[in-house]
């Protein structure tokens, strides 16, 4: 075991904040309301999923890892890659060590929301629901006249803009300072997540946090500067 490996990972969060209305699609739609709805709790608020939002971020570890020449197992951030997400066409036992949760909404918001539905029943869950989100309609343009298509009129339900969410980040098994360092880059280069991305949709600002929401710039640091001095 290196120097550098950790031997009790820490508790991490990633945060992201709406910058643009999003679409968590959950990939069916609600007949007479919506043709695309959001992934949303039995309590009406949404979440984005932990599977999508690992292979997001094992899109963005890919990207970096392009980007920055490593190709080879033997390349030091290719290493660090294969830590966190496992190696290509590996199997559960040695897959990679980061544990990756369901994006929700902050805890202080969820309680109060749960409280005003199941305790007070002041609010019912498609209120919830309509408070977080609204519905977009789009149509499909013809390439020939520019004018809108017949029958390709869609409504999609959106997270509105603004919206916080919180994922937690854990770990299996003993990471290194590399590991974590690459996730930190991983988390702060998303920039779009949901559908609807090349239409503006799904636009984010994600960072690090530690268990309690204190801000985990340390580990990105630590990228930038290793980067800078290879």
């Amino acid at each position: 075991m290196t120097e550098d490996v950790i031997t009790v990972p820490p508790r991490l969060q990633l945060r992201f904040k709406l910058l643009s209305d999003a679409t968590f699609g959950r990939g069916e739609g609600v007949p007479g309301e919506v043709d695309a709805e959001v992934q949303h709790d039995d309590l009406g608020m949404p979440y984005f999923g932990a599977r999508a939002l690992k292979g997001v971020l094992a899109q963005e570890c890919a990207d970096l890892l392009y980007a920055l020449g490593q190709k080879s197992e033997k390349d030091r951030w290719w290493q660090a890659a294969a830590m966190l997400f496992g190696r290509p066409g590996s199997s559960n036992d040695d897959a990679g060590a980061l544990i990756v949760g369901d994006a929700q909404l902050p805890p202080k918001l969820r309680q109060a929301i749960a409280y005003a539905v199941i305790k007070t029943r002041g609010i019912s869950r498609s209120q919830v629901l309509a408070s977080l989100t609204t519905v977009r309609k789009q149509t499909a343009n013809s390439v020939e006249t520019g004018a809108p298509m017949d029958q390709t009129l869609r409504a999609m339900r959106v997270v509105l803009r603004g919206t916080e969410f919180i994922a937690p980040l854990r770990f299996r098994t003993a990471v290194s300072e590399d590991a974590l360092a690459l996730l930190a880059a991983c988390v702060a280069s998303l920039r779009r997540l949901g559908m609807g991305r090349n239409r503006g949709r799904g636009e984010v600002e994600a960072w690090l946090t530690d268990d309690q929401g204190n801000p985990a710039a340390k580990y990105l640091e630590r990228f930038m500067t290793e980067v800078a001095q290879a």
